[in-house]
């Protein structure tokens, strides 16, 4: 699977191409979603209206990033204003200036997953099978043989040859930031 880099993606989408800009929503829908309800734990229905707000910005100021490449921290960053000002208006009565240190460490979290759910992409189609039974199917290497029609000792060394094509594509890829609270301190 031929996955396009994120500056092809945002080239594209700027050339007026309808579907590099679905891509670019299916690539992040989950991404914003995310962030919303699991760091910042907002109720689905507001959740949902970051996620429609989000995408419109995105819409109207792509051309407005500088760099491309930086395309998910700028879509994080737009992500992390818009649900700290729905925050702001629906607790009139305390101000909320900062993210939260738990919305923090949850945002590392999700963009671990990222991270690695854009590495599974990458691989083949055995690969993100196998992968995807063992660990979050929680199948057994006999279940998935016989699924597969494959001795469970073809399984075994499959996850292990996957794994390291996996773990070369996360290699490199920059560690996840300091919390911002962490940065502040600096």
């Amino acid at each position: 699977m031929n996955v396009q880099s994120d500056a092809a993606l945002v080239s594209a989408c700027l050339g007026g191409d309808d579907r590099a800009w679905s891509e670019l929503v299916d690539r992040f829908s989950r991404y914003v979603y995310a962030i919303a309800t699991q760091a910042f734990r907002m109720p689905p229905n507001d959740a949902e209206d970051v996620y429609q707000e989000v995408f419109a910005r995105i819409y109207d100021r792509l051309g407005t990033l500088r760099d491309p490449d930086a395309l998910r921290p700028w879509i994080a960053q737009l992500t992390r204003r818009e649900c700290l000002d729905r925050l702001r208006s629906a607790s009139r009565l305390t101000p909320v200036q900062d993210v939260p240190e738990e919305a923090e460490e949850m945002f590392d979290q999700i963009e671990e997953a990222f991270d690695v759910h854009h590495a599974l992409e990458t691989l083949s189609e055995d690969c993100r099978e196998v992968i995807d039974r063992f660990f979050c199917q929680d199948q057994s290497y006999r279940s998935i043989g016989e699924d597969l029609g494959l001795p469970s000792g073809t399984i075994a060394s499959r996850i292990s040859r996957c794994l390291g094509r996996l773990r070369e594509q996360l290699e490199g890829r920059n560690p996840v930031a300091a919390a911002s609270s962490e940065r502040r301190d600096r």
